[in-house]
């Protein structure tokens, strides 16, 4: 395909085909008469091979193809969206913009509420948008990374895009503060026999995959989608969880629970802002990545000691 030949405009009008299913409400929605609207149907058509909307009843369905361009359409746009909206000068001081963030609401919590405020003070006019991390962001990385201005995210999970380190973190289990089986320290016998609550993602996989190298296999007994929930589910019960040591200081004082150390040395945890190379050489993104790295410079260690406060 030579893509010299194409009419990108035609990549507006098939989004709004697809998403409207609808020749009159899709040139509505992007300024062109319906008569506009039909001959941009009908070359479409005719690049894809394809009828794209089927009239089924009184209505327009999408034909097999037209669902897998669905998707796909949505992200090109995005893609050539950001990519026409590149600078080559910004001004934070001046600039009024959004910069989309995916993340998990620990990095919102230990490090986005940072990024936050020095945002709004160097930046008046710049929104920060945090939405979260997707189950699919392994197996589809390149389809999420080229839709935002970035992904939080720790090392060993992802590769092969560009990335800023930002700061360390470690793991530390969290207990009931009043259980009845585990003294001042846990064991490898600890995790094997008691109940887990866990935080099911993906990216918990490089200290998940430890764990079956160390031959435990967690009991799970609860799962959520919060690292927020993890020590109200662990108060008053016989249950453990993982957490990282920077959440479970902000967390602890919530619920009546426990922070311990691992009975093992447990994988570190570094975490990083990834983002598409297309967005590599843009002033604003630039500006973007050198504020969460300076950001993430300022963060205090990792390595103090736990005082429960």
């Amino acid at each position: 395909m030579n893509l010299s030949r194409l009419d990108l405009n035609l990549v507006v009008s098939l989004r709004a085909l697809l998403e409207e299913r609808n020749v009159t409400r899709a040139g509505q929605r992007i300024g062109l008469s319906q008569p506009a609207m039909s001959a941009a149907l009908a070359r479409l058509r005719r690049h894809f091979g394809d009828d794209l909307l089927a009239r089924s009843g009184g209505q327009y369905q999408l034909t097999a193809l037209g669902q897998v361009l669905l998707d796909r359409t949505s992200t090109a746009y995005d893609l050539l969206e950001r990519l026409f909206a590149s600078q080559a000068d910004f001004d934070p001081a001046k600039e009024r913009r959004e910069f989309k963030v995916v993340a998990s609401d620990y990095a919102v919590a230990v490090f986005g509420a940072e990024l936050a405020q020095v945002v709004h003070e160097e930046a008046p006019g710049v929104r920060l948008r945090f939405s979260q991390t997707p189950p699919t962001v392994v197996d589809a990385t390149d389809t999420l990374l080229s839709g935002v201005d970035g992904l939080l995210m720790p090392h060993g999970v992802i590769s092969d895009f560009p990335a800023t380190d930002l700061y360390d973190d470690r793991w530390v289990f969290l207990i009931s503060e009043d259980h009845p089986e585990v003294g001042d320290r846990l064991t490898r016998e600890d995790l094997a026999r008691l109940p887990w609550v866990t935080y099911q993602r993906t990216y918990d996989a490089p200290a998940v995959r430890q764990l079956g190298m160390l031959g435990i296999e967690p009991r799970v007994e609860v799962s959520v989608d919060s690292f927020h929930l993890l020590p109200l589910l662990v108060a008053g019960t016989r249950r453990i969880a993982l957490i990282q040591w920077r959440l479970a200081r902000l967390l602890a004082p919530i619920a009546a629970v426990r922070v311990m150390e691992p009975p093992y040395e447990a994988v570190p945890l570094r975490e990083a802002l990834w983002w598409h190379p297309v967005h590599s050489h843009d002033a604003a993104h630039i500006w973007l990545r050198e504020t969460t790295a300076r950001v993430g410079a300022q963060m205090p260690p990792d390595r103090e000691e736990w005082s429960g406060a």
